[in-house]
């Protein structure tokens, strides 16, 4: 079981709503994921009526955790803002800070993705940073009282996989809190990878929303997200630079 903070879930899968076709795929690729939490942008909700018919509608939300994220803020105050919003209107207290230092990139501002986190914490939120795959700042993260951290594969959407796989293995050896491998997912395999160096899950988007058949894609993530599970906690045998016969060689007559 995966464990944020007071939350507790079965699927290592993280979900986003975003950019499917229409509400009955989104609906039905949510379902073949298997997910239990789904995060969307607070800026796509009317906070001041979140019960008002939105994109999620074609959802059974009691069904799911709800991780809304500040995508789309720049500064650490426009986040904390986001934050409180979502608090306010009773979407939940767990939320993915996201404050964005480059237009064109998309990468995380990291001094303010820091700041945010150590407000957000400080206000009893479950904090889970967006953040780049620098070691040394997740590890201020969760000095700074981060539930979970999720650094970006690659940038976002832009589906590359783990661009600096020693980067992400060193986040993931040192860390006390889960780490969730978030961005630039772009193919089931990323996934599976991400889980077999020891991620404890995986947040992902376009991949499935913008997969040819987005339901498909989506259990396929779902069982890559398993399997890379299943993988790591196996053991994989140590890469060898000569061959190794499959059979054993002892006892056999000479």
């Amino acid at each position: 079981m995966l464990k944020i903070g007071e939350f507790t879930f079965a699927s290592r899968l993280f979900l986003g709503t975003g950019k499917f076709s229409s509400l009955d795929i989104q609906a039905k690729a949510v379902a073949a994921s298997g997910t239990e939490v789904l995060t969307f942008a607070l800026r796509r909700v009317n906070l001041d009526q979140p019960d008002q018919p939105g994109f999620l509608d074609q959802l059974d939300l009691t069904r799911f955790t709800l991780l809304p994220n500040t995508a789309g803020a720049k500064t650490v105050e426009e986040a904390v803002r986001l934050a409180r919003l979502a608090r306010a209107s009773g979407l939940c207290h767990m939320v993915k800070v996201e404050v964005i230092g480059d237009d064109r990139t998309l990468l995380p501002d990291p001094i303010a993705t820091l700041e945010a986190t150590r407000q957000l914490v400080e206000e009893g939120f479950t904090v889970l940073p967006y953040t780049n795959d620098d070691p040394i700042l997740a590890r201020q993260l969760e000095e700074a009282g981060a539930h979970a951290i999720m650094p970006g594969a690659s940038p976002i959407g832009s589906g590359q996989g783990i661009l600096n796989p020693l980067n992400m293995r060193l986040i993931i050896e040192q860390a006390n809190v889960p780490i969730l491998v978030d961005a630039g997912i772009g193919s089931p395999s990323d996934a599976a990878l991400a889980m077999e160096m020891g991620a404890d899950g995986v947040l992902l988007n376009t991949a499935v929303s913008q997969a040819t058949d987005p339901v498909r894609m989506a259990q396929a993530m779902k069982l890559a997200v398993e399997a890379g599970r299943l993988s790591y906690l196996s053991g994989r045998i140590p890469k060898k630079e000569v061959a190794s016969p499959s059979s054993p060689m002892e006892g056999i007559p000479s």
